[in-house]
């Protein structure tokens, strides 16, 4: 046994002796990548499926040391062609994170705005507009399905409805989700403070964990923040009652004020100030220079 450490110690001081800066970068740049997979496999359904993989590499290890041939045989075959299961088997996740990777930075974009309207303003009015339609539907029972867009961005979702591009009012709401009007049961996406598109059809939740007193309004909404990090909205038809759908969860029986203070806790930060590096290299001199003004 002691042998045993004092090699080890050996390898560890020959391996210590030859660290140079570059390979401090190597672990950190590994270990920021193992550690952003394992954030997105524990906030997305995957998680059971690593599960699944890891039970697999035990069943194999055991099948090598026990010398069980044809355990052995299958399951290294099946890791042979292990990339090309685990793009199919964890397609909607690696899109997910991907899209993350190289989604548009607000931030960037709104430093770089020579226009003297500041965005948030627009955002601000349709948070304020649609938290009013809201509380209105709520009442008469009017069914309504609203995306906010955040960093995602969801023009094919908008290309399956009709474009409008129009500022946010309670009187346009209410004739885009009044019962007879032509686009009432699709999702109306909101970008940047303005309706992007009406009749929208969106994604269906294949969770069998959702409760099935939901209508298809609220399975659509937990299935489109399920893959994208959009904010929806939902109204319901049949009770009035006002919920939000976020990462895949549904939160409901919200009031008009409410409402408007989780919208504004959502979505204003996105548009004013994510955490980015740009946001970390220019927050102080910001801060600083407001001081002086």
């Amino acid at each position: 046994m002691g042998d045993f450490f004092q090699d080890a110690l050996a390898t560890i001081w020959s391996t210590l002796k030859t660290f140079e800066f570059k390979d401090a970068i190597d672990i950190i740049i590994v270990a920021l990548i193992l550690f952003y997979l394992f954030r997105l496999f524990r906030q997305s359904r995957a998680g059971q499926l690593v599960k699944g993989v890891v039970i697999l590499l035990v069943l194999f290890a055991i099948s090598a040391l026990a010398n069980l041939t044809m355990v052995k045989f299958i399951l290294k075959s099946v890791f042979e062609f292990a990339v090309i299961i685990l793009v199919v088997v964890f397609q909607p996740e690696l899109r997910q994170g991907l899209e993350r990777l190289g989604r548009s930075n607000k931030t960037l974009k709104n430093m770089m705005n020579t226009s003297n309207q500041n965005p948030e303003t627009y955002v601000t009015k349709a948070i304020t507009d649609v938290a009013d339609s809201c509380a209105i539907f709520s009442k008469s029972r009017t069914g309504a399905l609203i995306v906010f867009e955040r960093d995602s961005l969801l023009s094919e979702i908008a290309k399956t409805g009709t474009v409008l591009n129009s500022d946010t009012s309670p009187a346009l709401l209410g004739n885009l989700f009044f019962n007879k009007a032509p686009l009432h049961d699709g999702a109306c996406i909101i970008r940047e403070g303005k309706i992007l598109s009406a009749g929208c059809i969106l994604p269906l939740t294949k969770s069998p964990d959702v409760s099935s007193d939901l209508g298809t309004r609220h399975r659509a909404a937990i299935g489109l923040s399920e893959e994208y990090d959009a904010v929806v909205v939902v109204v319901s038809e049949e009770t009035g009652s006002i919920s939000v759908a976020l990462n895949g969860k549904l939160t409901r029986d919200y009031t008009r004020n409410t409402l408007y203070d989780r919208l504004v806790e959502l979505i204003i930060p996105s548009e004013r100030e994510r955490s980015n590096l740009f946001s970390v290299l220019f927050k102080n001199r910001k801060e600083k220079n407001d001081e002086k003004e």
